[in-house]
C-alpha cells in the first residue's frame, strides 16, 4: 500500500511562490493498493484536483468543512461521466448533509448534478472498501462530526487523523491510532500557538508527538498545515523538531518503510 498525498493544506488553499514546495491544495490523500491507481481517496479538498481518471471507488470524508469537500465539483476525475463514486459521510443522513453546503445559494448546483454514477453513504465502523478493511470513528474536532480513518492492507495500518484536538481528550483516537506503522496527523500549530489551536480544535506539533507516542504509532506525518505557514517556515519547523515528518504535496509515502518520493 502507497499513499499520494494530494492535499495537506488546512482551512484554504494557500496559492503563491512562498507554498510551493509543500503545495498549497487542501485535504486530500489517495490510496494506491498496488500499482499506480488509485482505489480509495481520504477527503476531497482542492487535492482531488491533481487525482487522475476517471475515478472509480470510494471517498472517505472526514468530515463536512470547506477545506475538506471544496474539491468535490471541480476534479475532472469524480465529475466524470465515467465516474463511479461511493461518497462516505459522516452523519445519518449523508446526501442531506452535503446538500445543505453543496446548493444554491451557496453552490450552482446540488450533488445530484455531479456527473458518473454516484451513492452516498455514512461512514461505519467497520468496512471492507476496495479490498482494504477501513475502521472509522468519531474524533474530537469542534463544528460538527468529524471521523478518523484507519486503512489496513496487508498488515500494514495508515491512521488519517487530519483534524483532530487529542489534548481535549479523544480515547477513540487512540483505539484507532494504536500501533499504527504510519500516522497522518493535524499539525496546524505551533505549541505557541496552542489556544488558537484549542479554539478552533486543532492541534499543535507538541499535541500529535504526544498522541503518536500514547498510541504506539511508528510514524508520524503531520499534515492539515497553517495556510499562512511558507515553505521557509515549514523547513524551519522540521529543523526544529527533526524526528517528525511534514507532508509535501505529491508526494509518494510507503508506510511501512519511510520511503518518500516526489510524483510531480
Amino acid at each position: 500500500m502507497r499513499l499520494l498525498l494530494l492535499g495537506v493544506r488546512g482551512s484554504t488553499p494557500a496559492p503563491g511562490p512562498e507554498f510551493v514546495r509543500y503545495g498549497g491544495h487542501t485535504s486530500c490523500v489517495a490510496v494506491l493498493p498496488a500499482g499506480d491507481v488509485p482505489a480509495l481517496v481520504l477527503d476531497a479538498g482542492t487535492g482531488i484536483r491533481q487525482l487522475s481518471g476517471p475515478f472509480r471507488g470510494p471517498i472517505l470524508l472526514s468530515h463536512l468543512h470547506w477545506d475538506h469537500v471544496q474539491g468535490l465539483p471541480f476534479s475532472r476525475a469524480v465529475d466524470h461521466p465515467d465516474a463511479q463514486v461511493e461518497l462516505v459521510i459522516p452523519g445519518a443522513d449523508p446526501l442531506a448533509t452535503l446538500t445543505r453546503a453543496m446548493s444554491p445559494p451557496h453552490f450552482p448546483i446540488e450533488p445530484d448534478g455531479l456527473q458518473g454514477d454516484w451513492s452516498f453513504t455514512s461512514s461505519a465502523p467497520l468496512r471492507e472498501l476496495a479490498g482494504m478493511t477501513v475502521r472509522q470513528a468519531e474524533i474530537t474536532h469542534k463544528g460538527g462530526v468529524t471521523v478518523g480513518t484507519r486503512v489496513e492492507l496487508g498488515g500494514t495500518s495508515v491512521v488519517y487523523l487530519p483534524d483532530h484536538a487529542p489534548q481535549l481528550g479523544s480515547s477513540a483516537a487512540e483505539e484507532l491510532a494504536a500501533d499504527a506503522d504510519l500516522l497522518i496527523h493535524d499539525g496546524q500549530f505551533r505549541p505557541e500557538e496552542q489556544a488558537l489551536a484549542d479554539a478552533y480544535g486543532h492541534a499543535t506539533i507538541t499535541d500529535a508527538l504526544a498522541f503518536a507516542e500514547r498510541c504506539g504509532a511508528r510514524r508520524l506525518l503531520l499534515t492539515h498545515h497553517a495556510p499562512t505557514r511558507t515553505d521557509d517556515q515549514l523547513d524551519a519547523l522540521a529543523k526544529e523538531w527533526p524526528d517528525v515528518e511534514f507532508a509535501r504535496q505529491g508526494e509518494l509515502v510507503t508506510p511501512s518503510d519511510r520511503s518518500r518520493s516526489r510524483t510531480r
